[in-house]
């Protein structure tokens, strides 16, 4: 059969996050190469970058890899804490072959780091971004950079970072021929005089003799905010993508902040932003192009027209063109993620789950697939089976919800998936055709339940549902029903069964936003009949919060769970702490100055439950300050407060 090949866009959407700790490949042979571990990083405000260099050992030439996803994890330093901006890192590979090898300076990540400044010392975030793109370049010794980027003070605030490439050996569903640059930079938006046109100009390359498909990757993020309009961060403006001067492509630069799966952030997290968020490994726009052997093709990306009065906007752009060989197989697919159940950072807002699981899957073969059969379950019960149907194209992701619940043991259990039968024939690579996912069982209540729920000041934003596995609304506040400041106590009686409570937030800015702070301050809770917490939920949580659970035995035990919040946060005067335990505790709380630390209030309070206090910072100067929160001893609690800023 001819190979037939049309023009495929994969928008790498997923914020796939694996861990070490709770994801596991079936492959047969994993190669970690750590190139950066734990390593401190600060910035260089002379110079408005750092770079920090390593050298890892990547397979041979010789070797076969089947796939190469680069793990990023930022923690707080144990020396510091972590830093404030939100700075548009560069991960690079810069040369290969050892000290004296080819320099190369390609860029195969970009991390846009979140408003650490209210990070516990203990914070660690993992993201991820496969680079198997690269696999031409990883072999063997090779240098890679992480560069910070930014202008902060770096005496007393960073962050450690470790850079994990996890290597999986195996056949290549597409062997790689060639790698070429063809964008690379930042990219002038809106200045009449020199145009972005003028620097992104359309680009040739010949196609190999052997080459099936040219593989288009671009990372592109807007920054800057000049006038009128804010471009290029806080501005929504359309690209166009042409191949051989036809268009294949065309959507905004932009992206939604309030479903950022790192919250709440000390920063303006939920705003949206030119294609990132704050806390953000970018994932890479891939095209896929037919291409003839021997010709000579064009790729040309442009941008909406804008004109700027005081141009100051960059577009930062890399794109990449990797010419491959057809695919090694027909029939061939992959699960490349779970996203619930999970315990990966990434699926935080899916988790913990107890009905509807959700896989990603990759099509690896030439041949769309239009079916594939799919075994799935929890280890230690009977398997589901699922026949999926559709239209995957090579080299294509698609996230398929499997039908039913997740059943669990208490505690910690693993769910496991197979894929088999790709359009009714056997998969010609099997090794990456089963995943399994560690999660934590959803939490057992009795039935009744108390849903407590205190509106801001914005209520017509809110709405809540609380609904069975199978989808039936067992108890709702619809949008517009809401009234300002009022407190709702909602008792539901649920019979043995597992539910998920939603409430979310049109406007993404949560009951809580320092930034809104005519949006005031909401709250919202599950309690058990006598009143005690049983889940918790932060008010900074942008466009919505979900809880899974179960009525069933045996019932989860009433934990110790405390519950903050400080309001507001931006003050010329007072601000507000409210404290709420299942127990009582010794609690002090703290005002410090920022930096520097020194201790403008400290208020012990012995063994509370529950208080609203208010503390006056109106006779201090123009600053910002932490308030701090221990209880019996351990700090529990940090926010930033802005004073008469």
């Amino acid at each position: 059969m001819k190979y037939k090949f049309t023009i495929k866009v994969w928008r790498y959407t997923l914020a796939a996050i694996l861990s070490l700790i709770t994801f596991q490949t079936h492959a047969s042979d994993t190669l970690h190469v750590v190139t950066h571990n734990r390593l401190t990083v600060v910035t260089d405000p002379s110079q408005g970058n750092n770079r920090y260099k390593a050298w890892g050992v990547f397979p041979s030439k010789g070797e076969d890899i089947r796939s190469i996803k680069l793990k990023l994890r930022l923690g707080c330093p144990d020396s510091m804490r972590c830093a404030d901006w939100d700075y548009k890192d560069h991960i690079t590979i810069r040369r290969t072959g050892g000290k004296k090898g080819e320099s190369q300076d390609l860029e195969i990540g970009r991390m846009l780091t979140p408003y650490g400044g209210a990070f516990g010392k203990d914070w660690t975030f993992d993201w991820e971004v496969d680079v198997t793109d690269f696999s031409l370049l990883l072999r063997d010794s090779v240098e890679i950079e992480y560069n910070h980027t930014g202008w902060e003070p770096n005496e007393d605030r960073g962050w450690t970072v470790t850079l994990d490439f996890e290597v999986v050996k195996g056949k290549p569903a597409w062997e790689p021929i060639s790698i070429q640059k063809i964008y690379d930079g930042a990219y002038r938006y809106g200045d009449s005089a020199n145009t972005i046109e003028k620097a992104l100009k359309p680009t040739t390359f010949r196609a190999d003799k052997n080459a099936a498909f040219a593989r288009l990757r671009v990372v592109q993020t807007g920054h800057g905010m000049d006038k009128p309009d804010n471009c290029a961060e806080f501005c929504s403006k359309f690209r166009e993508v042409y191949f051989d001067q036809k268009l294949i492509d065309r959507r905004d630069i932009w992206k939604k902040c309030g479903e950022n799966p790192l919250y709440p952030q000390a920063g303006t997290w939920v705003y949206d932003r030119a294609d990132w968020c704050p806390g953000d490994l970018m994932q890479p726009d891939l095209f896929d192009l037919p291409v003839k052997p021997g010709a000579q093709h064009t790729v040309d990306i442009n941008m909406e027209d804008y004109t700027s009065s005081e141009p100051s906007a960059d577009e930062y752009i890399t794109a990449y063109i990797i010419q491959y060989k057809k695919p090694a197989a027909k029939n061939d697919v992959a699960i490349t993620d779970i996203i619930r159940p999970s315990l990966k950072d990434a699926h935080r807002r899916q988790n913990p789950a107890n009905a509807h699981p959700q896989i990603v899957v990759r099509n690896m073969g030439a041949a769309p697939v239009a079916s594939m059969a799919i075994s799935y379950g929890t280890k230690g019960y009977s398997k589901k089976k699922y026949t999926w149907t559709g239209n995957l194209q090579p080299a294509g992701y698609t996230v398929i919800a499997l039908p039913g619940e997740i059943e669990s043991s208490v505690g910690q259990n693993v769910f496991e998936v197979e894929l088999q039968r790709p359009n009714g024939k056997k998969d010609k690579y099997s090794a990456d055709n089963k995943m399994a996912s560690t999660f934590r069982a959803a939490p057992r209540h009795e039935g009744t339940m108390v849903v407590y729920l205190m509106t801001n000041n914005q209520p017509e934003q809110n709405s809540y549902v609380l609904k069975d596995s199978e989808g039936n609304i067992v108890k709702e506040r619809a949008a517009g029903t809401l009234k300002a400041s009022t407190l709702y106590r909602d008792t539901v009686q649920l019979t043995q069964g597992k539910y998920e409570f939603l409430l979310e937030d049109t406007s993404g800015d949560g009951l809580e936003f320092w930034a809104n702070p005519e949006g005031g301050r909401g709250k919202v809770r599950l309690l058990n009949r006598n009143g005690a917490m049983l889940q918790d939920f932060e008010s900074d949580f942008g466009s919505s919060v979900r809880y899974a659970f179960e009525v069933g035995t045996p019932v989860a035990p009433v934990t110790d769970q405390t519950s903050f919040g400080l309001y507001p946060t931006r003050t010329t005067d007072t601000t507000t702490f409210d404290y709420y335990a299942n127990l009582p505790h010794d609690v002090l709380v703290q005002i410090v100055t920022d930096p520097g630390d020194e201790v403008v209030l400290d208020q012990k309070y012995k063994q509370i439950k529950e208080g609203t206090f208010t503390y006056d910072l109106s006779h201090r100067p123009k600053g910002r300050f932490y308030l701090k929160v221990f209880v019996d001893g351990e700090e529990k609690f940090k926010k930033r407060i802005r004073l008469k800023e």
